[in-house]
């Protein structure tokens, strides 16, 4: 089975569209049959972990503002497309207590403050975090080593370039888009590579049905995608949908 990982809960599916990452979104991807989701998180000023792609929220707000300089209670006064709330990690979590999670921990001050919410909830065994920051990432590592991490940007050039029995990697998942410029990045080699070192191979953000079956057809583990509708609908066709198991 190919895991169907829905980024941002789904972000331009059409009930998802302005309300991304929000409980609404995920709500949405879990009717549809998702039990992977992607989200990202920031803190607040006062170290409360938020599930919000942005610093900066101009964006997804109208607000000229970023997280950190907000009380928890500001943040929550915010509405995403003037309807949805900016919610808390916790939350979130809780409210797909049989989901796993991918998330992305977008800044420095966020680290601590999600590893302590994880801790206190006891899912380590249902989250993989990650960050492009390697710095961020090892910091992750140490101070959960329990928990599954994805491969920093600096990982991913070395998987790229180092060969596989030269490498131990500390990570579980290589989260990488499939393309890169002019480059691709996600072929049969560089999928069998990582599974040779015990590495499973998630790429991003796909939501064009035939780049779905090109990847499925080279044996990636998984695929992030905002067309929560189309990548189900693609999966179901090729028998590789995780929930007809």
């Amino acid at each position: 089975m190919t895991l169907a990982i829905a980024h941002r809960g789904g972000s331009l599916t059409a009930d998802n569209v302005g309300v991304e990452n929000s409980l609404e979104a995920f709500a949405h991807a879990a009717s549809l049959g998702y039990r992977h989701l992607e989200t990202d998180v920031v803190c607040s000023r006062d170290g409360v972990v938020f599930v919000c792609h942005d610093v900066h929220l101009q964006r997804l707000t109208g607000q000229d503002v970023t997280v950190s300089d907000l009380d928890a209670s500001e943040v929550e006064a915010l509405r995403l497309d003037g309807r949805a709330r900016i919610p808390r990690l916790e939350d979130l979590l809780k409210a797909h207590p049989d989901a796993w999670f991918s998330i992305d921990v977008k800044a420095d001050d966020a680290v601590e403050p999600t590893c302590r919410v994880i801790e206190d909830l006891g899912v380590a065994e249902r989250v993989c975090l990650g960050s492009f920051d390697h710095g961020r990432t090892r910091r992750i590592r140490a101070r959960l080593p329990q928990v599954q991490t994805a491969a920093s940007r600096r990982e991913v050039v070395e998987a790229l370039l180092v060969p596989a029995r030269w490498r131990r990697p500390a990570y579980r998942w290589l989260s990488v888009p499939a393309t890169r410029g002019p480059v691709r990045v996600v072929t049969r080699r560089f999928v069998d590579a990582a599974h040779a070192s015990g590495v499973g191979v998630l790429v991003w953000t796909i939501d064009d049905a035939p780049e779905i079956e090109r990847l499925v057809g080279l044996g990636v583990d998984g695929i992030f995608t905002d067309r929560t509708d189309t990548l189900r609908d693609t999966l179901v066709a090729l028998g590789t949908w995780e929930n007809d198991r």
